[in-house]
């Protein structure tokens, strides 16, 4: 099903690239990169032009801002708005609304419910909170490449069935320390009146430490645990040879392990999610109130061991409940739907393949009818 898009590269504030959904159809802003992890847009621009057509305002099911909010107010807790892309994000938006078509924004910022200034339009984020999702709020994929095809030479390893689950996990988790705590409480104080205490930076790396506290403490489960301190991957100052050896070392964590543990970080969202599932591995998913993309689609606790953010202190045993109520072959089936499942609907392709049902699933927008 191929929608009608119209966008405006004029929009696209200097020095920024437009959202990916638009890349393959402004050919100036694609690079070749070196890194794998640069390319995870290669793919998708195979197939775009099938699944959709830039053409005019007039003629067009919808229009979407070129580039990214994120890029008007900024990536910290506290906005930072930037107000010369601002004026050109509220300059596209009034001549889409003269011409009646809906509008969609894509944010990629940590915060899970602030407010667009820019009202009806259609926002696809990475972090929200379910129970405070506004009707146009979807939920986004997160971006990366192929890691099958990447580091594993596109071949998909399948473990079999062990008698003990072995549980991997490879990544920043702080320890708890008291000064991380009292951290963490004053800035819930500080934030809780300003609508912002969703955006805690130590909220997700707590967790996630107390859920690997707990499942080091089972003897009924093997753990694969590498704990880093600090985001190493993320950080600008290591050389790219560096980042392709922790990159390569996170990979065989995940292939090496039944199931992974998936764990908010600083969004309410788990970038671990999407790429232990492109792993064909089954993950532990602690639900912290969150929307995960296609959501009205996709039967997600199907997926995963899922564990609400309340059960913590009983994960080792729901784990362990899941592995023994499973029968090999299930297991061993459940490894290639996960992959099918990132292939099919959350790999950028998948992904914008199936963007079409954001609009047939949501009653106050039936632009795609047929």
């Amino acid at each position: 099903m191929k929608i009608k898009i119209f966008s405006d590269p004029k929009y696209v504030p200097q020095g920024v690239n437009p959202v990916t959904i638009l890349q393959p159809f402004w050919s100036k802003y694609l690079e070749k990169n070196q890194s794998p992890w640069s390319n995870y847009i290669n793919d998708y621009i195979n197939i775009a032009d099938s699944l959709f057509e830039l053409t005019t305002l007039e003629n067009a099911d919808l229009a979407i801002l070129p580039f990214d909010w994120l890029h008007v107010r900024g990536n910290t807790w506290k906005p930072q708005i930037n107000l010369s892309r601002m004026h050109l994000a509220l300059e596209f938006s009034n001549i889409v609304k003269k011409a009646n078509k809906p509008l969609i924004i894509f944010f990629t910022n940590d915060s899970s419910h602030e407010e667009i200034s820019i009202k009806d339009a259609f926002v696809f984020r990475q972090s929200l909170l379910a129970s405070q999702r506004k009707p146009h709020d979807f939920a986004m994929n997160a971006v990366h490449e192929d890691l099958v095809k990447c580091y594993l030479d596109n071949k998909l390893s399948i473990r079999q069935k062990k008698d003990k689950p072995v549980i991997g996990f490879t990544g920043f988790a702080n320890n708890l320390s008291w000064d991380i705590k009292l951290k963490e409480l004053i800035y819930q104080i500080a934030m809780l009146p300003k609508g912002g205490a969703d955006y805690l930076p130590y909220r997700g790396h707590r967790i996630r430490t107390e859920a690997l506290n707990y499942l080091s403490q089972s003897s009924g489960i093997e753990t694969n645990f590498l704990i880093r301190d600090n985001m190493a991957f993320f950080n600008e100052t290591i050389d790219i040879e560096t980042k392709l050896q922790l990159r390569i070392e996170y990979v065989n964590s995940i292939v090496n392990s039944d199931y992974m543990l998936c764990c908010r970080g600083r969004g309410n969202f788990s970038f671990r999610l999407f790429e232990v599932l492109c792993c064909g591995r089954i993950p532990i998913f602690i639900d912290t109130d969150c929307v995960l993309p296609f959501d009205f689609a996709i039967d997600w606790k199907k997926y995963c061991v899922w564990v609400d953010s309340q059960e913590l202190p009983h994960i080792a045993e729901k784990v362990i409940d899941f592995h023994q109520n499973i029968s090999p072959q299930e297991f061993i089936d459940l490894q290639y739907e996960c992959r099918k499942l990132w292939e099919k609907m959350l790999s950028n392709e998948g992904y914008f393949s199936n963007f079409w049902q954001h609009f047939h699933a949501e009653s106050k927008l039936q632009i795609l009818s047929s």
